[in-house]
């Protein structure tokens, strides 16, 4: 009788953040992404650009499997989606209603820097009891601890990330 070894689903880690960041910031996104797939997780993004083409590249170039949840749909696509980096497209048409798919998928969050579309998938993650680290986020206003991890750099965001998939944080 033959034994089939079965294989530990990998994580997905969502990277959220900003259409719009400076060089420093996609840097971070791309040494995330990196992280990300070096440690044999799926990436979610949601498939643009600036902070979600960065994670996409990095993880892209490291040989890591990328996930996007688009705005758009098939027949009217929507300009740098999904980024070149994305290997699974989801077309949804939901436009921002997608950011409740992109908070509540993933096992961890990671935000990056982002604007009002980045605060709301906090929001949505949180509520859903996904753990969020913050890195160099807006202030919103909620308490650190619990569910929400502040981290300074891109290695605190990734050491936390391993300590929450272990189950130790």
């Amino acid at each position: 009788m033959q034994t089939i070894e079965v294989r530990r689903k990998p994580f997905v880690v969502g990277v959220m953040g900003g259409h719009d960041a400076p060089p420093a910031i996609l840097d971070d996104a791309r040494r995330i992404g990196k992280g990300i797939a070096e440690r044999g997780h799926v990436l979610l993004t949601g498939g643009g650009d600036g902070v979600m083409k960065a994670a996409s590249e990095g993880a892209f170039l490291a040989g890591g499997l990328v996930l996007a949840v688009l705005p758009s749909d098939r027949v009217r696509p929507l300009a740098g989606y999904p980024n070149e980096y994305v290997d699974i497209a989801i077309q949804t048409g939901m436009a921002d209603a997608r950011n409740a798919i992109n908070a509540k998928t993933p096992h961890v969050m990671i935000a990056v820097d982002g604007g009002w579309g980045t605060v709301s998938e906090i929001a949505h993650a949180l509520r859903n009891d996904t753990p969020v680290i913050g890195l160099k986020t807006p202030a919103i206003g909620l308490p650190h601890g619990g569910r929400l991890t502040v981290a300074h750099t891109v290695e605190e965001a990734l050491a936390a990330l391993d300590l929450l998939l272990t189950g130790h944080l």
